[in-house]
């Protein structure tokens, strides 16, 4: 019960001050997790971002969920993803019942907190890359997977990064003398793998035909958002779009309605995926913004639950073993990518903005502040420099 509480009080906190989307969360986690409170050791988080990368559906949130099962079980994944999510929802919901968020981008406080992301998921990429791609094997499979990632536009891409990586890694390292993997500190039988894989693609296969057989609206939610959740690679971001063509031309909401959603989703904290939450209290209320919830985040949770057990068990094995070293190096240069577009580019567009980021990558790295230091000071330096 004391870890419980300790798991939804750190994920809230998180999930009130984690902006700038995905990679920017990972950074945040890093630091909350790994560097401050040593729940995951750097190999460890990493092989559990390699993991969600793979995965579709939000990859933030999984990670999240992850940490939250490793401090206090599966309870404890779930109150993770609670307290990391909520804010946003309701944030999201108030929204949809006129809510408006314009009076935080007029006073600047978006921007001062883009320039932060910057910060944190530089220093995450620092630590991270000195222990995982430390030889120039290993920092070139990230250089590689960096370059990809941004000259191939495609959701596609970061799985061949990841699947290519892994084959390097097995080349370069199936001989090699390697550390046994650290694995993480769970223990989930096989069989919950059966279990939760069939729901998955239970319920992908299902929903569609009960749609075809009843007009009710719930199950026309269930459905549209469920697959969303379920079939995208690329993190909300690529989400976005796809419910735009599931919800608009089916005469659910305006496309104005629809952008403005679009547009606050991206200025809250927390995963990008609770914009369902906004479109299903537009479309009916509580109850719509419940169901669109619900279905757009169950396909993480069945995809983590039924992975997580075969995970544990092959990444034992000597040929696993020299595959994750290339996947973990391929890791760093995708969350770099990342960093540049769409952290970087959304948030320096001028000197004052590189200046201001630079002052806030010194206070976590050299003066070695908990990132909470650094949002506020984004918060004042946003109402300071960027008001009105």
């Amino acid at each position: 019960m004391k870890n419980w509480l300790e798991i939804f009080l750190i994920s809230l906190r998180l999930g009130l001050t984690s902006f700038g989307g995905p990679v920017a969360h990972l950074g945040y986690f890093h630091e909350e997790y790994v560097k401050r409170r040593a729940w995951l050791t750097e190999k460890q988080y990493a092989d559990l971002v390699a993991l969600c990368q793979f995965l579709p559906g939000p990859a933030s949130s999984q990670v999240g969920i992850g940490i939250g099962m490793v401090r206090g079980g599966v309870v404890g994944g779930f109150i993770s993803f609670t307290g990391f999510t909520m804010p946003s929802v309701l944030l999201l919901m108030a929204v949809a019942v006129g809510f408006q968020q314009q009076g935080l981008i007029e006073l600047g406080i978006i921007d001062g907190l883009k320039i932060v992301a910057v910060a944190v998921v530089a220093h995450a990429l620092l630590g991270m890359g000195r222990n995982l791609a430390p030889d120039k094997e290993r920092a070139t499979i990230a250089v590689l997977a960096f370059t990809s990632v941004l000259l191939v536009p495609s959701v596609w891409i970061q799985v061949v990064v990841i699947l290519t990586a892994g084959l390097l890694g097995w080349r370069l390292y199936r001989n090699e003398n390697l550390p046994k993997a650290e694995g993480l500190p769970l223990k989930l039988p096989l069989k919950l793998s059966v279990v939760m894989l069939g729901l998955f693609g239970g319920l992908l296969a299902l929903l569609p035909v009960l749609r075809a057989m009843t007009d009710h609206l719930h199950i026309q939610l269930a459905d549209s958002f469920y697959r969303a959740g379920a079939l995208v690679f690329g993190g909300g971001h690529v989400v976005l779009p796809l419910l735009e063509r599931e919800i608009v031309p089916a005469g659910l909401m305006s496309e104005s309605q629809f952008l403005a959603g679009y547009g606050a989703a991206q200025a809250v904290p927390g995963p990008l995926f609770t914009f369902a939450s906004y479109l299903g209290m537009v479309i009916d209320g509580v109850p719509g913004a419940v169901t669109a919830t619900a279905a757009v985040f169950l396909p993480a949770f069945l995809l983590l639950l039924g992975v997580l057990p075969i995970w544990l068990k092959i990444q034992q094995i000597p040929a696993m073993l020299a595959a994750v070293t290339g996947v973990n190096a391929a890791v760093v240069g995708i969350l770099a990518a990342a960093l540049y577009s769409p952290v970087f580019t959304s948030a320096i567009l001028e000197a004052r903005d590189m200046a201001f980021a630079g002052l806030l990558f010194m206070i976590l790295v050299y003066w070695k502040r908990p990132a909470w230091v650094a949002v506020i000071l984004g918060i004042l330096g946003g109402l300071l420099f960027y008001g009105g």
